[in-house]
């Protein structure tokens, strides 16, 4: 064997020697330690992610606008009545823990939402499966203001403080004729006919 090609095959050797201590560093996750050049070693295995924690009893993501569907309309049969509803259009179960009743502008000039009616607080938070429904009815106008106000055919919607509201149109029927100085709304009902009481 001549000169040269014993010294191009130690070449060759050392060059695949230090391509084998490349691939071996870049298997391990940048922790430092490596095995020794030449000495086979095995990946650790990926730590398992810790188990998530078991959600405490009763608590529920907060309702938030992208998981809701909502429906405004008149009521023929009850003077200065709107029934506000509002479905779960997700798969996630929420509640209205944090803000109990809906954040109302009726028009662009209303600075205050519209205020509760203190009395219609249910005993228990609204928490809604996906698919089920919570009602609100909106008092349009104070009993010694029926007739003063402007139509709406929608009004603004939040469901917490200092965020923007949606709009809401009249699902069906005329505009609504509403009082912004006088009309009060209901917190959150579970049943209809608990937000009509009112």
């Amino acid at each position: 064997m001549t000169y040269a090609a014993a010294t191009g095959r130690r070449l060759i050797a050392v060059v695949l020697l230090a391509t084998a201590g490349l691939s071996l560093t870049a298997c391990h996750d940048g922790g430092g330690g490596g095995g020794r050049l030449g000495a086979p070693t095995r990946a650790a295995p990926a730590p398992r992610p810790p188990a998530p924690r078991p959600p405490s009893p009763g608590a529920h993501l907060a309702c938030a606008p992208e998981m809701l569907g909502f429906h405004a309309r008149g009521l023929r049969h009850l003077a200065r009545r709107m029934l506000l509803t509002v479905t779960n259009a997700s798969d996630r179960t929420c509640d209205f823990a944090a803000q109990r009743y809906p954040l109302l502008r009726l028009d662009a000039e209303q600075r205050t939402t519209v205020p509760v009616i203190g009395p219609s607080d249910p005993v228990s938070v609204i928490t809604l499966a996906p698919g089920r429904t919570a009602y609100a009815t909106l008092v349009t106008s104070g009993p010694g203001a029926q007739g003063r106000g402007e139509k709406i055919s929608q009004f603004g919607v939040a469901l917490a403080p200092h965020t923007a509201p949606c709009q809401v149109g009249l699902d069906s029927g005329p505009p609504v004729r509403v009082d912004p100085h006088s009309a009060t709304v209901t917190y959150w009902q579970s049943r209809r006919e608990a937000a009509l009481n009112w």
